[in-house]
């Protein structure tokens, strides 16, 4: 190997590798005999990063690292083929070190940590931006028409945070903030009396948890008829919490959990979602879930269309047929009753006669899900029926004009035997005509 790389200490290279990792900006590198723009951004960002935050570890340390990472030649000239072969090996190593890391680190600790809008916090995304401009979007999906249309386009899996409906309606209150703040403030006074005080001046739970808590019951509380609040339900909510406690890593933990802590947010989450207890508040929450869960909803049956027909091919989760209103896992891997989803297929598809009447009752009755059901056979059945229009057609972007334009997002699937126009509505709660329901996708 080469002299000059040998007055690095051992510790010193430990100490600035774990810099370079825990300041990697994305899962992985993906350097295989060559390096590619991403990952020479990635890498150097990276690098930056660690050396700014690291002063005394000095600059030649971090160089080498850069410099091994992007394969380049040592100071002394072109790289034998002995140096070639070993720096292609760290990389290997250190691209198989990165993504576990980020995992742990990212989306299994700041996640559970970082909640402004818990949405956000899915497997793969940036809670730091809150969704693209539809010609973001557009750019997007003609470029993985062009690169990737085979690629897949799920919008759950069994490692998802939340399931796609909870999102879609947590979705919703970025649209009203002035609303959720003046709910969260009057939740956290109504909730005051359940929290425990435990040594050192420690309330349990701390107001971030609080907060999570309070999105969670937003994105999952049921609105059918009659649902109300059943032990099943305080059981998951509990559930989650004990999770998200530990995986936040800031009162307890797994390696060292804190059994007293998580007992006190247990007790809080039971007494919140008590009626005896708290009358007030659940109703108070009902009402505010009521008001948005249509809309959210209509991003859900958006979002579900987009899926399946942009470029990709569409990969369903179990149970992602009807509303899936899961939390991530075990929550999302409980039995899934595929015979009733059968039964409501085949009653759509007896309602064929009358399509109109269908429609009708479909948007009246959206909470039982079989609206959702709907909209995924009926496309689904349209990429059977035209495989080579969704397959290869074109992507194209289409300008939408008018007073509404804002709220729409349009684009054509076309090839040279057929075409598909697909528009979906957009920022539905400004359309809200005062019922909870948006100003379209509700009659036909």
């Amino acid at each position: 190997m080469e002299r000059w790389s040998r007055d690095f200490t051992l510790n010193g290279l430990r100490h600035a590798l774990r810099e370079v990792i825990a300041c990697f900006p994305v899962y992985r590198s993906y350097v295989n005999g060559e390096v590619k723009q991403t990952d020479r951004v990635a890498i150097q960002r990276a690098v930056r990063r660690a050396r700014t935050r690291n002063p005394l570890l000095g600059r030649a340390v971090f160089d080498f690292i850069r410099d091994t990472l992007l394969l380049r030649d040592p100071p002394s000239g072109p790289a034998s083929e002995e140096y070639r072969t070993a720096q292609r090996r760290f990389v290997g190593k250190f691209q198989q070190l990165t993504p576990p890391v980020m995992a742990k680190g990212c989306e299994d600790t700041a996640f559970y940590v970082y909640n402004r809008l818990a949405s956000l916090n899915e497997v793969g995304g940036d809670p730091a931006r809150f969704g693209w401009a539809p010609e973001r979007l557009h750019r997007f999906l003609s470029e993985r028409a062009e690169r990737f249309p085979a690629g897949l386009s799920p919008l759950a899996t069994h490692d998802t945070k939340r399931g796609e409906d909870v999102r879609a309606r947590l979705n919703v209150l970025s649209e009203v903030p002035a609303e959720w703040g003046r709910r969260i403030g009057k939740w956290r006074e109504l909730n005051r009396v359940h929290k425990t005080d435990l040594a050192d001046d420690v309330i349990a739970p701390d107001p971030n948890e609080e907060y999570l808590l309070y999105q969670t019951l937003v994105g999952t509380r049921s609105v059918l008829p009659g649902a109300g609040f059943h032990p099943d339900y305080v059981a998951r909510i509990t559930g989650y919490m004990n999770k998200a406690v530990q995986e936040a890593k800031v009162h307890s933990s797994w390696i060292n959990p804190d059994p007293e802590y998580q007992d006190a947010v247990n007790r809080f989450v039971e007494a919140i979602l008590d009626p005896g207890r708290s009358a007030e508040f659940l109703a108070d929450l009902d009402e505010f879930v009521s008001t948005i869960a249509r809309v959210g909803m209509v991003n859900s049956l958006a979002q579900t269309l987009v899926r399946c027909t942009a470029p990709g091919v569409p990969d369903t989760y179990q149970g992602t047929e009807l509303w899936d209103l899961s939390l991530v896992d075990p929550d999302n891997r409980r039995p899934v009753d595929f015979e009733t989803r059968a039964e409501m297929l085949r009653a759509l598809d007896a309602g064929d006669a009358d399509p109109m009447g269908r429609v009708r009752d479909l948007a009246g009755n959206m909470a039982d899900g079989r609206v959702k059901l709907f909209v995924l056979s009926r496309v689904l059945r349209a990429r059977r029926d035209y495989v080579d229009l969704f397959a290869a057609g074109k992507y194209v972007p289409l300008a939408v004009d008018g007073e509404k334009a804002t709220h729409l997002f349009a684009f054509l699937r076309a090839n040279d035997r057929a075409a598909a126009l697909v528009v979906v509505p957009r920022l539905n709660w400004d359309l809200n005509p005062g019922d909870g329901s948006p100003a379209w996708g509700t009659r036909p």
